[in-house]
């Protein structure tokens, strides 16, 4: 049997660094929608 690729025992290991994507892909849409919706002035100092 010849396997290609990776064949990981527990895919926890990879579980964590998938969750902080999704987190961080989530929170950019968030602020993207929001510069969108209020034409980016918001949290502007000066």
């Amino acid at each position: 049997i010849v396997t290609k690729g990776r064949h990981d025992p527990c895919v926890g290991i990879r579980a964590v660094p998938v969750a902080e994507a999704m987190a961080a892909a989530v929170i950019l849409d968030h602020l993207l929608l929001d510069r969108a919706q209020t034409g980016g002035d918001r949290g502007r100092i000066g």
